[in-house]
């Protein structure tokens, strides 16, 4: 088998923010690795188009969609809430939903600044408490949190969004430290810049940037 390969259907993944981007390409390589994955987004036009796209790539596994804004307070537990009513047992959680931000903080709307830091702290922490506890109950699992390169790039206008990134990457390292000897790996994924619209760039400046090696894709 190959690496991270499962027999199809056998485990389930959940991938946040996997209606485009890295999210959706996590997705499409989990569901070809054999796992039912369970896709959440806020967009639901979006979300749908990309469930298909990943079902279309493997038809041995199960994909369903939650059209969810992970950027409140509750979100982790009511997310929690609904994979345990559905019945679905998550054995690889990735938090790969972000919002970006380039502005000085000075003129960020507050309601932002909040939904930020809810998203990619709060709500990232607290599923995975949430769901590494009942990993440890089913001996063992796997978590994915996106932080970011800018962590190591505090300038001017990335000071909430770096700031939030750089706390997910050191909660990532010692949560790791926590539950590894429960059977659960933690990881953190700091990449640079992605040619994906979380940017609010053009497609052809995405490509642009593809092209002289300034992004990556997905």
């Amino acid at each position: 088998m190959r690496r991270g390969e499962v027999f199809p259907g056998s485990k389930t993944a959940l991938v946040t923010g996997a209606s485009r981007g890295i999210g959706r390409c996590y997705a499409l390589q989990l569901a070809a690795l054999g796992y039912n994955v369970l896709v959440v987004a806020s967009g639901e036009e979006e979300l749908l188009r990309s469930a298909d796209e990943v079902r279309m790539a493997s038809q041995d596994v199960w994909v369903r969609t939650l059209v969810k804004d992970l950027a409140t307070p509750t979100a982790a537990e009511e997310l929690f809430a609904y994979t345990e009513a559905e019945g679905i047992k998550v054995d690889v959680l990735v938090n790969n939903a972000g919002i970006f931000s380039f502005c000085d903080v000075l003129s960020t709307p507050m309601e932002r600044i909040e939904r930020v830091i809810y998203l990619h702290d709060i709500t990232t922490t607290k599923t995975c408490r949430l769901y590494a506890a009942d990993m440890i109950g089913r001996g063992g699992g796997r978590i994915l949190n996106m932080s970011s390169y800018s962590i190591w790039m505090p300038y001017p206008g990335l000071s909430l969004y770096s700031a939030s990134k750089a706390y997910l990457k050191s909660f990532s390292v010692a949560f790791s430290k926590e539950v590894e000897e429960h059977g659960v790996t933690v990881t953190a994924v700091c990449p640079a810049g992605i040619a994906t619209d979380l940017y609010g760039l053009s497609p052809k400046l995405q490509r642009f940037g593809v092209r002289t090696g300034i992004l990556m894709t997905p």
